[in-house]
């Protein structure tokens, strides 16, 4: 009677769809990083601590207060998402707020001044955890990171070089030298105009910095390997596309890259056969292709500036827009043939939710520095924490990863997963020390999809017809 009662279990199972007991895989077929703006996870996610606080500082690693540049203990403020205030995130900004001891050569933490805080201006807030629900749920459901530091000590664009290729850096050779873009005006890459300045950071300048000043036109538009030069070395070649708002943004890594841009002769557009086929200037387009099963090896998604959590603007889209694209996925009846059985979408994507940068509030971790001032990295290595959350079928429930990460682990577990030399490009990837292998436990069954809850779904982005604001400014 047992024998049989499995056997119509297992009948059962067959008929309702995919085999979710046996489709086990050995690396995933596909990589969403989505790629948000401007947080800490003590600005953000104080809603993991529950009630009366009970997970934190365990399992959470997350602080409801700060200490002012006069010693004093400053309580974090409840704002709302869309808060107007939008802090100093400059290079500049994470000097003065890391507050650097020299002796031990690691920030204090301590730099920031309350002085505005009763005017509501001021960088000790956290956001109201029923703003930020469906992020909460993710994190609870799947994984956290209480460790993930932004690779770079300042603002988007620099960030947007790391979490693509590896580097700000005008090249290899610059990587080597510690030499990094940290700033800009005009940051556009190969498109930006005769005379914009770009901002740069060495260890003999830091931690100030001195100008690349983009004369010849043409002079910041850079030459160096990106993770986009490994997919398309692999052999099976990988597919990739870039989302984004925006052919000449800010947060458009792409455009930085000479042989991706492959810009006109007065480089006022990118005219490259590999920018025309791989990044797409409407971000809602993501959702489209995973509808039409035309879901990239490795994606990044960047959004609008009215979903992209960039405090100062009102917007507060960003939680159901990142909800929109992992519902699709987790949703869809898409498959890949993987060891000769048919898996879902779900079944063999791994999905990395992470913030460019800390946006200038404040965190209680303080980055590890990789060396000491002016002797090489650590001059603008690492930056301060931001927030990363982990979605895929092989995610435990509730895992927290203690791991320090950054945005070069990231590139490590693409390298890793898809059988790659951890650190190829020999740049942050090579730098870090993790993977995030550790959130993925391929010798369970893939868990079953729930859909997450948020205020706007799929149709609301698809039939959006607002104007496409930039995701940031800054």
């Amino acid at each position: 009677m047992k024998s049989m009662l499995k056997t119509l279990a297992l009948f059962a199972l067959a008929a309702a769809g995919p085999d979710l007991t046996q489709a086990q895989i050995s690396n995933f077929q596909h990589i969403v990083i989505i790629d948000q703006e401007n947080r800490t996870p003590d600005n953000l996610f104080q809603g993991l601590c529950g009630t009366n606080r009970t997970l934190c500082p365990t399992p959470y690693d997350l602080q409801d207060y700060g200490t002012d540049n006069k010693g004093h203990m400053i309580p974090l403020t409840q704002v709302p998402l869309g808060s107007l205030y939008d802090p100093d995130h400059s290079h500049q900004g994470f000097v003065q707020m890391c507050d650097l001891d020299t002796t031990t050569n690691q920030c204090k933490v301590d730099g920031l001044s309350s002085t505005n805080c009763s005017t509501g201006r001021c960088s000790f807030d956290y956001v109201n955890p029923v703003d930020v629900a469906p992020y909460v749920t993710l994190a609870q459901q799947y994984g956290w990171a209480n460790f993930m530091f932004q690779t770079n000590q300042g603002p988007s664009p620099a960030a947007h070089q790391f979490i693509f290729g590896g580097t700000s850096a005008p090249s290899a050779d610059d990587d080597s030298a510690a030499i990094f873009v940290a700033e800009w005006r005009s940051a556009q890459g190969c498109l930006a105009p005769l005379n914009a300045i770009y901002k740069l950071v060495s260890p003999k300048s830091a931690p100030n910095e001195y100008n690349l000043v983009n004369n010849p036109l043409g002079t910041v538009c850079f030459t160096h390997d990106t993770m986009a030069t490994l997919l398309d070395s692999h052999i099976p070649q990988l597919s990739w596309k870039y989302y984004t708002p925006g052919a000449s943004s800010i947060w458009t890594a792409p455009n930085w890259i000479r042989e991706i841009c492959q810009p006109n002769s007065n480089y006022t557009l990118c005219a490259g056969p590999e920018w025309r086929s791989d990044v797409d200037l409407k971000p809602v387009d993501v959702l489209t292709d995973i509808g039409a099963c035309n879901l990239r090896s490795v994606v990044w998604v960047i959004p609008t500036g009215q979903n992209s959590d960039h405090p100062g603007n009102g917007h507060t889209g960003g939680p159901s827009w990142v909800s929109s694209i992992v519902n699709k996925i987790g949703k869809s009846p898409c498959t890949d043939t993987v060891n000769g059985q048919k898996v879902t979408y779900w079944q063999d994507t791994a999905i990395l939710i992470t913030w460019d940068d800390w946006g200038g509030w404040y965190d209680h971790e303080p980055p590890t520095l990789l060396s000491v001032p002016g002797q090489g990295q650590g001059d603008y290595q690492y930056g301060f924490r931001v927030p990363l959350v982990v979605v895929s079928a092989y995610t435990a429930l509730g895992y927290v990863n203690n791991d320090r990460q950054d945005f070069g682990s990231i590139l490590r577990f693409i390298e890793n997963n898809f059988g790659m030399a951890e650190g190829a490009l020999n740049f942050a990837d090579q730098r870090a020390a993790t993977d995030l292998t550790g959130f993925f436990n391929f010798s369970q069954s893939p868990r079953t999809f729930t859909p997450i809850r948020a205020p706007l779904g799929e149709e609301f982005f698809l039939n959006d017809k607002r104007p496409m604001e930039p995701p940031d400014t800054d």
